[in-house]
């Protein structure tokens, strides 16, 4: 293959690499093993993964021809092999691909085998849909790779993003702990409550930025897009199921928080309990929706969820009718839990989190009532600034990340 046949794809790559800073970087970036054989990154759609990839082609290459950034889903692959790809790499003295979309090409596990197996000068890093389970496809990639999963920005994230406070990560039992030294120090630094609101409603994905007034429309066309290729692509559904799984998205983003009767919601799908839990967990790992659950989710073994959200309070403003604040702070707390906890259904209170701590989440006003003498709890209070005991501001949780 000559250069000519390259060329689009290099061009492609260096129009991308030229819109990129490394003025921000997700929280992430420090944490993956960048020197790992094949590394996967997985995320919902619109979470940063393609900016992380070029950010760190950008930082670690002063000539960037000495490696090679390519999306799956380019018209390039029509008439072209992965593998063609990696020839081509191989004979120019490139050792490592940035590889977006592998969930788009449909031999994708079988071709990162075959480049782990038979060219070992060779690695790869490279993107996928959070749908992409580590068993799916004919090959099982889980002792060749290194994978990681990026989640939307964290209320500490847009922050930094709007540079209006730089402050790093806090520890989950440190926070517990401490919330209030905390809180106090972060205080000093803003007032908090209009930047609170603003990342409710825009600061979960990154494109918010770029798009301006347009972020509404770009996030449903986010949410479609997800619906009507992703999920097809790994997922294999047909049209008429994809055609429900939007109807289903609808309903529960009409009813939020969605404490689902199952038999009256397939009914509603025209669809049988098996096909309908499979649409609820595939929405589920894409990130459309959260399902809480009183015990591990198993993607194989699918069972009803005790409560059903949307993804994040972003989904919630431009999917929702009306949003119901009660839901958005529930919503919140969730989302920003689930990057790094483990969070279940507990039989008293909203949310328990790595089996040990039990969190009701709620307005200024909230009590205990509901979780009274109960070891580990706590709870998460909206519109307060700075907590008392085992009260801790609700927004502080988006500081765990």
């Amino acid at each position: 293959m000559d250069a000519i046949e390259m060329q689009s794809l290099i061009n492609n790559y260096h129009r991308k690499i030229g819109s990129i800073n490394l003025r921000f970087k997700r929280y992430l970036y420090n944490q993956i093993n960048w020197d790992a054989r094949i590394i996967g990154i997985k995320g919902a759609r619109g979470v940063g993964k393609t900016t992380m990839l070029l950010q760190h082609i950008l930082e670690n290459y002063e000539d960037i021809d000495k490696t090679l950034y390519a999306s799956l889903d380019d018209f390039w692959f029509a008439t072209h092999s992965l593998l063609d790809l990696v020839e081509w790499a191989d004979q120019h003295g490139i050792t490592r691909l940035y590889l977006d979309e592998v969930h788009r090409y449909e031999q994708w596990s079988e071709t990162l085998k075959n480049i782990y197996d038979n060219y070992p000068d060779l690695s790869v890093v490279y993107t996928s849909s959070s749908l992409l389970l580590m068993d799916y496809g004919k090959v099982d990639l889980s002792r060749r790779q290194t994978t990681y999963m990026l989640y939307g920005m964290s209320f500490r994230e847009y922050l930094a993003f709007e540079d209006i406070v730089h402050v790093e990560p806090i520890p989950f039992d440190d926070l517990l702990q401490h919330h209030v030294q905390h809180a106090m120090r972060i205080v000093q630094k803003t007032k908090l409550a209009s930047h609170f609101e603003d990342y409710l409603s825009h600061g979960y994905y990154p494109f918010y930025r770029e798009s301006g007034v347009d972020y509404p429309a770009r996030l449903r066309e986010t949410v479609s897009v997800v619906i009507e290729n992703d999920l097809p692509a790994v997922e294999n559904m047909t049209f008429e199921t994809i055609q429900k799984v939007k109807k289903l998205v609808m309903i529960i983003s009409e009813r939020v928080p969605f404490e689902p009767k199952m038999s009256e919601l397939w009914r509603q799908l025209a669809t049988n309990n098996e096909l309908g839990l499979r649409m609820l967990y595939s929405l589920d790992k894409a990130q459309i929706l959260s399902l809480l659950t009183s015990k591990a989710k198993n993607y194989k073994f699918l069972y009803k969820p005790d409560k059903i959200y949307l993804g994040n309070t972003n989904l919630m403003h431009v999917l929702c009718p009306q949003v119901n604040k009660g839901n958005e702070r529930e919503t919140f707390f969730m989302t920003q839990m689930m990057a790094e906890h483990d969070v279940k259904s507990p039989l008293k209170g909203d949310f328990m989190i790595d089996d040990r701590f039990l969190f009701e989440v709620g307005g200024r006003k909230k009590t205990f009532e509901q979780i009274a003498d109960i070891p580990n709890s706590f709870l998460a209070v909206d519109d307060t600034e700075i907590g008392q005991g085992n009260r801790i501001p609700l927004w502080l949780f988006g500081f765990t990340y």
